[in-house]
């Protein structure tokens, strides 16, 4: 092969890599709510109709207090779609559908508590709280291996147990890789991304999103913009330290009023507002989709029987049935998946 031949095989494979790298697919993702039934076919072509390309599946456990270590999980009370037998039937329905499954196993506190208070109160008792939460883990991490399960998350929200345990998260982590080969992530709270000191053992860092932006009713697409410039500054440069891309493993807002000041909030009696859940999906969007370094993300959140789900008067974080269902599908859709 001459000299000028090579050049041209070289600039061509250079070429094309561009290009690839200027496509490369994100999680263009939707946070399935377990139910107290197995979703069926058309279950799963609703979230397809999304062109979603992954799910995250949340099985629960269940602690009666923050600061006690009891923590039960796949029990015969709780609803089928938070178990095991559940999970793993969800999982082969996405699969078949070719749909990626991020595991996300979730503790739930009595009464609602957040989990990020989650704290012992004695040595005894965080040794044991471990323990549980150990058992916990590996118990789903062999489900997900299992039924290779694309990725699992090791934590959602934890903020205290991951600040004051360290050397157990790291642990952990080890016992994890033994039993699951996929890619592991952790979901931090938006406050509190910072704390973790395991990041680097895990394949990419994982936020949930709920960043507060704007004190308005409905603020416009271009303040929200403004506001998220130097949120987008900080997790770049975040992400540039450790080498890993970023996942906003939730994300979403209310259809209501002032639904960007305190994003995390689900539980406030607020007016219907549409424009807000368009206007702040719509920045977020802009503001992260093509940035090589973020990879993408999960839609708090999709309910099975999607024909009763959300509506045009409802005011919680799901776009079912609203506008923005509309305007999310078209934005995946220009983010064509892993179909």
């Amino acid at each position: 092969m001459s000299y000028r031949s090579v050049f041209i095989v070289i600039l061509f494979m250079s070429f094309h890599m561009t290009g690839q790298q200027k496509n490369i697919l994100k999680i263009n993702g939707l946070s399935f709510v377990a139910s107290n039934k197995i979703p069926n076919t058309k279950d799963v072509l609703s979230v397809k109709n999304m062109h979603a390309n992954w799910v995250a599946l949340m099985p629960f456990g269940f602690m009666p207090s923050a600061t006690k270590p009891d923590l039960s999980f796949n029990n015969k009370w709780q609803w089928k779609g938070e178990t095991a037998e559940g999970i793993q039937l969800t999982s082969d329905l996405f699969h078949q559908h070719h749909i990626k499954r991020m595991l996300k196993p979730q503790i739930w506190v009595k009464k609602g508590v957040f989990t990020g208070f989650i704290e012992m109160k004695s040595e005894r008792d965080w040794k044991s709280f471990e323990q549980n939460y150990r058992d916990f883990l590996v118990f789903y991490a062999n489900l997900a291996e299992k039924e290779s399960i694309d990725m699992l998350c090791i934590g959602t929200e934890l903020k205290l147990f991951v600040k004051h345990r360290p050397i157990f998260w790291e642990q952990l982590i080890i016992e994890i890789k033994k039993v699951y080969k996929g890619q592991l992530t952790y979901a931090a709270n938006w406050d509190s991304y910072k704390t973790p000191t395991f990041w680097d053992a895990l394949d990419c860092i994982g936020i949930d999103a709920y960043f507060p932006l704007s004190t308005k009713q409905t603020p416009e697409v271009n303040e929200l913009l403004r506001k998220w410039l130097p949120v987008k500054n900080e997790l770049k440069s975040f992400s540039k330290k450790h080498q890993k891309k970023i996942i906003f493993t939730e994300y979403g807002y209310r259809s209501a009023d002032y639904s960007t000041k305190e994003p995390w909030v689900s539980d406030t009696p607020s007016p219907h507002n549409p424009t807000a859940q368009i206007n702040a999906l719509k920045a977020l969007y802009t503001t992260f989709w093509d940035e090589q370094w973020f990879e993408g993300g999960f839609l708090w959140k999709w309910f099975d029987k999607h024909e009763t789900s959300g509506g045009l008067n409802h005011h919680g974080y799901t776009v079912q049935n609203k506008n923005s269902e509309h305007f999310v599908r078209e934005f995946y859709k220009s983010n064509q998946s892993y179909e």
